[in-house]
């Protein structure tokens, strides 16, 4: 039989409705989803590319990641329905949204660095 390659082409394609979801998400006009400073952290994909769970951070802080997350899923039809026109999937990927707060973390760890360096060269 045929070589099973490891599935280059679905993690390839994770990381295209990555980065698909996350230009979408910038042109929403929802007010809980504009205006925000959004990071779409990462996208886990099933095999078959059919359900996805997208985790969105913000850097200013979770409450604000669940309010946008709110907005992204009365969108997530139409955020859905763009990426799947824009990738050409055969099927449109049923996406989940979650607040996650790392990005917030990523910046506390940062602030507790800076803070360490200004100890350190008094």
């Amino acid at each position: 039989g045929g070589i099973v390659m490891p599935s280059y082409k679905s993690a390839r394609t994770a990381e295209d409705i990555h980065r698909e979801v996350a230009s979408v998400i910038r042109e929403l006009k929802d007010p809980r989803v504009a205006g925000r400073i959004l990071t779409v952290v990462r996208v886990d994909m099933s095999a078959d590319l059919e359900f996805g769970k997208v985790y969105v951070s913000s850097i200013q802080g979770l409450e604000n990641a669940k309010e946008a997350v709110q907005g992204l899923r009365s969108a997530a039809g139409f955020i859905s329905r763009e990426v799947c026109k824009r990738l050409h999937l055969r099927a449109r990927p049923v996406l989940e949204f979650i607040a996650d707060d790392s990005v917030e973390q990523g910046a506390r760890i940062f602030e507790k660095l800076n803070e360490l360096k200004a100890h350190e060269s008094k």
